[in-house]
């Protein structure tokens, strides 16, 4: 099956219900291009506490149902220019000019500044501590510090979709279909050097000259089972079992232990392209796919090994998930689609149960980050939702983050440990209130930095 390329700005909205496409046009969580201008002063809103739930299917149980039909959207294709590492193209952009930026870094909710760039679109992000990873169609992986340039990388080939951060190695996902893994050099070089893959090659070459280590992909194509023959398009870590999780568009998800780079399971999880993945809680990992399904997984004993099996599929209906995200300390799962809804799902007992779902934009949802009790989704309607996870699982809207003038594409968070050093606060706000730095990437080709509190909101809506 191949894909058709579209130009970035066409987006094809079908004005009746129908049943989803086959995997060649369906999201893949690649970037919908914005049909009109769509107002974001209007009012959001979330009928969590009495959305209807979604229909679900157990594993167990076999019932399939279908959920009410909405239009699905449609990604733009691909840049796959090339672009060595130069001098970057980014300029930080200040929210204000010096003096009423310094007035406003007091502020404790608001944009901080934004990195824009001119090489392409924005695919990727990842934080960790004062660093901020950035993948994009270039092919390079750019390293920032306090909003300026620290350092950079650049693969051979492979637009960057995935960028996972694990100590001083970084994991990075491809449109090639290759996992390949950095090294940070220290801080005196603030250099980056390339030190494998996944697969291994010594790996690779083994599995190639086993017949038996071959699965037929497609008619009259068979392919090594230890790797991806498709785009990487997401990855999640299991810092505690040592296991990094891939997910492709060849609908597979593989699991990885990190002390040996070892592909432990290849998974045939879905029956489309896979868009997301995440370690969650009580040793469930959470799959969501293009084919409309949200499945949980549990690594258990099956005979003499540990297999990954199928716990429960959440949510099956006709559009696409494209996101995911976990508050582990609520033990609630998030996921985002093309019909512009946020479901999400909370533990009960021994099960989870359907919650609601956070209704805040018009177009599809393309990302979904947690911070504490803040939910964030990103959306090509070009805004950033901001919700509260309050008692007895009601979501308040708190505010609409706007600014980027094409979809945002991806979300990471970072616990803000400056946030809380202005001096005016009392010391009882500043002891219960915590902030966070959201860096929002988007098809404008440019990075946001944001900083928000988790309790200073005021003026909200709760619904």
């Amino acid at each position: 099956m191949t894909r058709k390329n579209n130009s970035m700005g066409a987006i094809l909205l079908q004005k009746e219900s129908f049943r989803r496409t086959k995997f060649g046009t369906l999201l893949y969580s690649d970037p919908i291009s914005d049909h009109e201008e769509s107002s974001n002063n209007s009012a959001r809103s979330s009928n969590a506490s009495s959305a209807p739930s979604p229909p679900r299917t157990s594993s167990f149980n076999g019932t399939n149902t279908t959920a009410n039909n909405s239009p699905n959207y449609f990604m733009s294709p691909w840049n796959q220019s090339a672009s060595p590492y130069v001098k970057s193209p980014w300029i930080h952009q200040p929210l204000l000019d010096s003096s009423e930026e310094s007035e406003s870094s007091d502020c404790k909710n608001g944009l901080i500044g934004s990195l824009v760039r001119e090489e392409g679109h924005i695919y990727s992000l990842a934080a960790s501590g004062d660093l901020l990873y950035t993948g994009s169609d270039s092919k390079n992986i750019r390293v920032w510090k306090n909003l300026k340039e620290y350092s950079g990388f650049k693969c051979q080939s492979g637009l960057v979709k995935a960028i996972v951060v694990y100590g001083d190695k970084i994991f990075t996902g491809h449109q090639d279909g290759k996992i390949r893994v950095w090294k940070f050099l220290g801080k005196k070089r603030k250099a980056y050097k390339r030190v494998g893959s996944l697969p291994t090659v010594r790996d690779y070459l083994k599995s190639s000259i086993n017949p038996k280590a071959y699965v037929e992909v497609r008619r009259n194509r068979n392919v090594p089972w230890i790797k991806h023959f498709d785009a990487v398009s997401c990855m999640s870590l299991d810092k505690e079992r040592g296991l990094l999780y891939s997910g492709s568009w060849d609908k597979t998800l593989k699991v990885w232990r990190l002390s040996d780079s070892k592909c432990l399971e290849s998974i045939n999880a879905h029956q489309d392209a896979i868009n997301s993945v995440v370690v969650g809680f009580d040793g469930l990992v959470f799959t969501g796919s293009a084919d409309g399904t949200v499945k949980a997984w549990r690594r258990e004993l099956v005979g003499n090994s540990a297999k990954h099996v199928l716990v429960e599929t959440l949510l099956k209906q006709d559009n696409a998930v494209t996101s995911l995200a976990v508050n582990a300390a609520a033990a609630t799962v998030y996921a985002g689609s093309s019909d512009g809804l946020v479901n999400f799902w909370e533990r009960q007992k021994h099960f989870l149960e359907y919650g609601g779902a956070l209704r805040g934009h018009k177009l599809a949802v393309l990302c979904v980050a947690v911070a504490g009790n803040l939910v964030l989704s990103g959306s090509a309607d070009k805004s950033i939702c901001v919700w509260r996870r309050e008692e007895g699982s009601i979501h308040s809207c708190l505010t609409v983050l706007t600014g980027h003038n094409g979809p945002v594409k991806c979300l990471t968070v970072e616990e803000d440990s400056n946030g809380s050093d202005n001096e005016d606060e009392a010391p009882m706000e500043k002891k219960s209130d915590k902030y966070w730095r959201v860096y929002s990437g988007s098809l404008d080709n440019s990075v946001k930095v944001w900083r928000l509190s988790e309790n200073s909101f005021s003026g909200f809506e709760e619904i």
